[in-house]
């Protein structure tokens, strides 16, 4: 029992890599759903376009602008992040409780 307890305390020590940390301070930017539809219609509408035609620094704008949109939609993400740990304590409490 002991030793059961030992691996669950070091397992709620090290968290899962999530990109919590990743986000920048000032990415408090939230966007809804229907924002984030019209960036992902963008995209594809940039994905589909005949690029042969466009000149090197017209190119240059559209990759800065995808860019620009992707990390947008990657910042907006919410979520929940647990560590091993707790998942496994609230697992357990669960099992005990239940």
């Amino acid at each position: 029992m002991l030793y059961i307890a030992g691996v669950l305390l070091l397992f709620s020590l090290f968290p899962i890599g999530s990109n919590a940390a990743a986000a920048p301070a000032n990415s408090s930017v939230i966007i809804s759903d229907s924002a984030a539809g019209v960036l992902l219609v963008r995209l594809n509408a940039i994905k589909e376009m005949d690029k042969s035609t466009l000149s090197a620094s017209q190119k240059k704008e559209l990759r800065k602008e995808v860019k620009a949109i992707r990390q947008t939609l990657r910042d907006s993400h919410r979520g929940v992040y647990l560590s091993v740990g707790a998942v496994l304590i609230i697992i357990l409490l669960l099992i005990l409780l239940l």
